[in-house]
């Protein structure tokens, strides 16, 4: 299908790599971005399983990977005074990885590594600050195009296939199916703010910090690639009534802009101990703040008409950490199905939601024990957290990883995907 016409929408990393296949099937993509350029922010991802797979059929995108690895060699749990529970380190395996990914890196400089691959293409052309506006679909017995309306002066246009890559909260979703923008949204009572500090909390060291404090609160330091730290500060809620409104201030100081979101983040971690206090006066200075709610995406169907949804927009996990590596297999498998039915969009479809159904039902799969585990509620639950960390950390069982942590500490090879042909 050499003149299909393709709009994706979203930039960072499903959107990118959604492009990168496509155009492979010899498509014309148009990539639209509602912010005014590349977004190069954000916290550490990890590519693991079937992302891994992906990546390494994109020549050159390993290399690139790892020549922007984030510095962390391991991470520790610690206590208020500092002492350590035990260290976590990488397995050398990057088909088998613990909780720490052989192919760590910041999100932002994922984005760059897949526009830095695609914005070249002869196929593929991008526009920044750019919104879809409404998707017109033909009835469904003329199997024609859609007619895409832009917010920001990009002339109206007809494709034959609209992709939305646009992220949990995706606006394009909505639209495209014509449901309310939290329709399929599945909160897991969690937020999480990011942000880097100048000063050097880890004085030196490559093993990231993690810290918690009563009430679910998670602190996380790593090491930073310029000297100061990234940070990552939580709070899980284990209560799904949400009684003490957690929740509700979160959405309203996101409301109100990053200035009142630091101020809730700031409310939350009084009292915490630790290097909390220090590490907040660094969050209230910092330029690169940015946070969001952990949720999951799991709409009934993944496609309707001529659009279909990649990535976070589509089956974004939470908090299992695999929504990188499902961003990279849905695109992989969305262009592969295309190219496999050419001339036959709805038949492609079809063939995308069957491939990458069974993979999302498990990489959504929250180990039961997870929540209260990682961000426990009481003095109690901390301790007996932190010595079964010490536990896992001395005896390096990977089937207990597994156990608690799900897909991903699974090995690539449990997981198949299809070999397709390419025309480039």
């Amino acid at each position: 299908m050499s003149n299909l016409r393709c709009l994706v929408v979203g930039a960072s990393i499903a959107g990118p790599a959604t492009a990168y296949w496509l155009a492979k099937t010899g498509a014309q993509v148009t990539v639209i971005e509602r912010f005014s350029q590349l977004r190069t922010n954000g916290q550490n991802v990890d590519i693991r399983t079937t992302g891994v797979s992906v990546m390494r059929m994109m020549p050159g995108m390993e290399e690139a990977v790892r020549a922007t690895l984030q510095p962390m060699h391991g991470f520790s749990v610690v206590r208020e005074d500092g002492y350590s529970y035990g260290t976590m380190k990488p397995t050398g395996d990057p088909n088998r990885q613990s909780l720490i990914s052989e192919y760590e890196i910041l999100r932002g400089d994922l984005s760059q590594i897949l526009y830095d691959m695609t914005k070249d293409h002869k196929s593929i052309k991008y526009i920044f600050g750019e919104q879809v506006a409404s998707i017109q679909q033909q009835p469904e017995s003329s199997n024609g195009p859609v007619r895409v309306e832009f917010l920001n002066g990009t002339p109206s246009t007809e494709y034959d296939l609209v992709i939305a890559c646009d992220g949990a909260t995706s606006r394009t979703r909505a639209i495209g199916l014509g449901c309310g923008k939290r329709d399929y949204v599945h909160p897991m009572n969690a937020w999480a703010a990011f942000f880097s500090v100048k000063q050097d909390l880890l004085c030196g060291s490559q093993i990231g910090n993690l810290y918690s404090a009563v009430n679910g609160r998670v602190i996380g330091v790593g090491p930073g690639q310029n000297g100061g730290n990234l940070i990552t500060m939580m709070g899980v809620n284990l209560d799904d009534t949400d009684t003490n409104g957690a929740m509700a201030n979160f959405h309203e100081a996101s409301r109100l802009g990053t200035e009142a979101l630091k101020k809730f983040v700031a409310r939350q971690f009084e009292g915490a101990g630790w290097k909390a206090d220090e590490i907040v006066r660094g969050m209230m200075e910092a330029d690169d703040f940015y946070g969001s709610e952990w949720v999951q995406v799991k709409p009934p169907t993944l496609h309707k008409g001529r659009f279909v949804m990649v990535g976070d927009a589509g089956y974004g996990p939470g908090p299992t950490g695999t929504g990188t590596s499902l961003a990279l297999t849905g695109a992989y498998l969305l262009a592969g199905e295309v190219g496999k039915h050419s001339g036959d969009l709805a038949a492609a479809l079809r063939g995308y939601e069957k491939q990458i159904r069974p993979l999302v039902e498990t990489m959504q799969k929250v180990p039961p024990l997870f929540p209260g585990m990682f961000a426990p509620q009481s003095r109690w639950g901390i301790w007996v957290r932190n010595m079964c960390f010490a536990f896992i950390c001395w005896s390096r069982l990977p089937f207990l990883l597994e156990k608690l942590f799900g897909a991903a500490s699974s090995s690539a090879d449990e997981y198949q995907i299809p070999d397709y042909q390419w025309n480039e």
